[in-house]
């Protein structure tokens, strides 16, 4: 039986000494866990990430793979969990801070964390750092303390873009009205959205903004080139090619920021594709997509459906429009997620009913937002009160009474007689706009999982990300169609993903190396071009 003497340099100076008996077979990974040493294994293992990564200062270890010597080599990175002990002699390792698990899994605030991570922040020398989520709707920011990676504050609001449209083509096409029009946009999203949420994020943690030294952003690609005061044009015309995909860092005044000191960094995370942005990147990350084996899926439901699946080795991503519809835009009572919105519908069928829950308890409900529609679209196919093509039952109106009435185009239903302005509708109309947004969402998932060759019954989990993932009724969404062929056993629910890979990446500058790996082995599907797209997208106009 060997043994073996390892002597440890670690980050904070320390120096331990271990001895491996008997360990000759292990991965040194796991022999130096064993001792009160775990690594950053969020791989699993396998040898996908570099977050086990030792430096060999002195001795000789074994490749696992083909048993080959691996010597000493100063200052080049070793995957520990793909080597082993030689049969004994003294090792010298030199053991990163990025390395050293010192953070479980998760949940942190509004986004769910499913891996390790090191302590190895991102920029400058600086006390704090901010992580920022830049949607089209709403922005959102974390301060964190950078020594420990402790929260102090967050912050949300609207994106101030909004002014300009509801959506990124119609912001797009904006751009193409003056000549400062994307002055116009970045001053939006800079100056008066995120620059305001640092200062408040700061004000609750008593931190000056001039000791802030480092920012990440996670958004869409067009969002980023906003932010970054590149027209996106381009990527409003086929075939879609953006200014810029990869990393970049900015001074915070070059954006229009005002922070930190004159060695201040603002880092635009990279986007795998024009259409599959650094919120997703992020998502790959802090979930842990990335290190596992699948099928698994990230679903992240907005006015572009963005969708990634991993069966092996292989990452393919797709965006699908599914417009405004579930952020309530273009629906007769449509309103965002805000207090006042009804949120949660519930029907009763003897005898009928409609029963709603509303954000806040307001007793007068201003609208509805999306996880009230999809909702009422499992809600309504149950009870029978909605058709298979998403009309009305024709026996509705006797069971309704006067709930029922003439619309334009149709007839609608009262949810709630006594709103804010008036009663709350929901027409057949908004049913067809509902329906055209879960086709797109739906058709999508099946046409990535039709490339991968495997189907809903056989991924193992379905990360449901974004705000409006965060409050949809699973139960509802699986039975619209939405997430079709799903059980609720399979979807796991994670919140802000996006927000969770900026802070991640914030503190562990070892993640933003993978999520650049990551965005240069996907795959990027066309939907538009693939055979089998406009017949599922037709097919899952029909409520199940």
């Amino acid at each position: 039986m060997s043994t073996a003497r390892l002597q440890l340099e670690l980050p904070d100076g320390r120096r331990e000494t271990v001895v491996a008996v008997g360990d000759d077979g292990l991965p040194l990974s796991a022999v130096l866990a064993r001792r009160g040493f775990p690594l950053n294994t969020r791989c699993g293992g396998r040898g996908l990430c570099r977050g086990c990564e030792v430096e060999l200062c002195r001795g000789a270890l074994r490749a696992l793979a083909n048993d080959a010597p691996v010597g000493a080599a100063p200052e080049a990175g070793v995957r520990a969990c793909q080597v082993r002990l030689g049969g004994g002699g003294d090792v010298a390792l030199a053991v990163p801070a990025r390395s050293l698990l010192k953070h479980e899994p998760a949940v942190v605030t509004d986004f769910f964390s499913n891996v390790p991570w090191a302590h190895d922040p991102l920029g400058p020398p600086a006390r704090y750092g901010a992580a920022v989520d830049v949607g089209t709707t709403t922005v959102a920011l974390l301060l964190c303390e950078l020594a420990s990676g402790r929260v102090l504050a967050e912050a949300s609001a609207f994106n101030a873009q909004i002014r300009f449209g509801e959506d990124v083509l119609t912001r797009i096409q904006f751009c193409a009205t003056g000549a400062d029009a994307v002055a116009q946009l970045q001053r939006a999203v800079a100056q008066e959205t995120i620059q305001p949420l640092l200062e408040e994020a700061c004000a609750r943690a008593e931190v000056a903004p001039a000791e802030v030294g480092v920012m990440t952003v996670a958004a869409n690609t067009t969002m980023q080139h906003l932010l970054a005061g590149a027209d996106p044009s381009p990527l409003g015309i086929y075939p879609f090619r953006p200014v810029f995909l990869d990393h970049r860092i900015h001074a915070p005044a070059e954006l229009g920021l005002a922070f930190g000191g004159s060695g201040a960094e603002v880092h635009l995370l990279p986007s795998p594709a024009a259409y599959v942005g650094a919120d997703l990147a992020a998502g790959m990350v802090v979930t842990g997509l990335l290190y596992e084996e699948g099928p698994v899926l990230l679903v992240d439901i907005g006015t572009n459906g963005e969708i990634v699946a991993k069966v092996g080795d292989r990452l393919v991503g797709c965006a699908t429009a599914a417009g405004p519809a579930f952020e309530g835009a273009g629906l007769s009572s449509g309103t965002r997620g805000v207090r006042g919105a009804i949120e949660r519908v519930r029907l009763g069928c003897e005898p009928f009913e409609v029963t709603v829950g509303v954000i806040g308890d307001e007793p007068r409900p201003i609208g509805i937002c999306g996880s009230g529609y999809v909702d009422f679209l499992g809600e309504g196919r149950r009870a029978g009160v909605l058709q298979a093509n998403g009309r009305l039952a024709d026996d509705l109106a006797g069971r309704a009474g006067g709930r029922v009435t003439p619309a334009d185009y149709g007839r609608r239903l009262c949810v709630h007689p006594h709103g804010a302005a008036g009663p709350i509708w929901i027409s057949e109309m908004d049913v067809v706009r509902l329906l055209q947004a879960k086709a797109a969402i739906a058709a999508g998932i099946v046409t990535l999982l039709d490339v991968l060759g495997t189907t809903a019954a056989e991924v193992k989990t379905l990360y449901l990300a974004g705000g409006f993932g965060m409050h949809l009724s699973i139960e509802h969404a699986i039975g619209c169609g939405l997430l079709p062929g799903f059980t609720p056993g399979q979807i796991k629910v994670v919140g802000n993903a996006s927000l969770g890979g900026a802070f991640l990446a914030l503190n562990d500058r070892s993640l933003l190396a993978e999520m650049k790996a990551a965005c240069a082995a996907m795959e990027f599907v066309e939907l538009n071009l693939q055979a089998g797209f406009e017949d599922a997208y037709i097919d899952h106009l029909a409520l199940p």
